[in-house]
């Protein structure tokens, strides 16, 4: 099995486990905690990726970093878990994929919008509303300025993809041209 896909089975049994107790939030900002400290310490990462080390130590030292971050018991168990599963290599997609399922629960989802140029904020208001009325969802916004585009806006939504660019504008044009 991909591993992408492991770590969305992951994902979604601690999201489960994290509804059911009514802790969604909480544990998000646990998992994503502990990601930052990951990202900031990549010595405690290699130490507890590599094999070389007893599983046995490697979940202490899990441990002990949990209780220092104010693991909560269901995150201390998920750690133990990962380690005795092989799976912390899948840590970082497993946090993304908690954190999707996270903000879909809340009826939030991600669009990443490349433009030709800089939008101004009446424009990223009627886009975020166009894409809420597209897709059923509040819409966050991670907006790029991409200089390849020779104009207009490509916005993504999950595996959607709404192409407003001037160069797949000409394109269309340019098959209808040829078809009539």
């Amino acid at each position: 099995m991909a591993q992408g896909a492991v770590a969305r089975r992951y994902a979604k049994a601690l999201f489960e486990l994290a509804r059911d107790q009514g802790k969604v939030a909480e544990v998000r900002a646990e998992l994503e905690r502990m990601a930052e400290l990951f990202d900031a310490h990549a010595e405690l990462r290699d130490v507890l990726l590599q094999p070389l080390h007893p599983a046995a130590q490697r979940s202490a030292v899990l441990q002990a970093v949990a209780e220092r971050l104010g693991a909560s018991p269901l995150l201390r168990h998920f750690y133990t878990f990962l380690i005795d599963q092989r799976r912390l290599v899948s840590f970082d997609t497993i946090v993304d994929d908690y954190g999707r399922l996270a903000d879909a629960e809340a009826g939030l989802t991600q669009a990443r919008v490349r433009s030709a140029s800089p939008l101004r904020d009446d424009q990223l208001d009627r886009l975020r509303s166009a894409l809420s009325a597209r897709t059923g969802m509040r819409v966050e916004l991670e907006v790029e300025v991409d200089e390849a585009l020779l104009g207009g806006v490509v916005a993504q939504v999950g595996d959607l993809v709404f192409d407003g660019s001037l160069r797949s504008q000409l394109e269309q044009l340019r098959a209808n041209l040829v078809r009539n």
